[in-house]
């Protein structure tokens, strides 16, 4: 399995990059996200998907890990394959993103070509959890508004302490984020006990 391809690029479209490495060229089919990341770059480095299928071996490329972790999740969503991945990607930046699926915004997602009401519905019914359980989306209220920053060092052990212990991340996440922001200083085993009280 290829994990990245690293070298010089030699040639860029907004669709297309290929990179040549160790005197072999790589076509890499890339989002509008990583065409601005990489744009007017010698040196690149693409994180990579490896689509394989009867009739065709496709490479993508992506500008960071964050990014190949939220196409990987949407190429997990049921009518989505990986044309409409990076679509999504091309539209929404990656905070965009989780950001519409953490606060459940359908109309957002299904403004992208080629997703409709039911599709829209399902990325946001099947990856909200998700993206809070890989760390790559940040909590946001329902109201859309991002909270206060808190202690992320905090927060991250305090959530995953909880989801050991067998609580949903999302709703714990939640819970951890309100109590740093009640109290800034908390320490790890504080916000657990609070958590503990609060999580349904």
């Amino acid at each position: 399995m290829i994990e990245y391809i690293k070298g010089e690029l030699a040639e860029l479209t907004p669709a297309l990059a290929t990179v040549e490495a160790a005197g072999v060229g790589y076509a890499l089919n890339i989002s509008l996200n990583t065409y601005s990341a990489i744009q007017g770059k010698k040196e690149v480095k693409l994180y990579v998907y490896e689509a394989i299928r009867e009739d065709a071996y496709s490479l993508y490329g992506f500008a960071n890990r964050k990014e190949r972790e939220l196409f990987l999740l949407l190429i997990s969503v049921s009518g989505v394959g990986t044309n409409t991945a990076r679509m999504v990607l091309s539209s929404l930046t990656p905070a965009e993103l989780c950001n519409s699926i953490s606060t459940g915004n359908e109309r957002i997602i299904k403004s992208i070509k080629g997703i409709g009401l039911k599709t829209a519905q399902r990325i946001i019914v099947d990856l909200r959890d998700k993206i809070v359980a890989l760390g790559i989306a940040e909590e946001i209220p329902a109201g859309g508004t991002l909270s206060a920053p808190v202690n992320n060092e905090v927060k991250d052990e305090a959530v995953s302490a909880l989801t050991m212990l067998g609580f949903s991340p999302a709703p714990s996440q939640k819970v951890v984020v309100e109590i740093l922001q009640a109290q800034p200083d908390a320490t790890v085993e504080t916000v657990i006990k609070l958590a503990l009280k609060q999580i349904k």
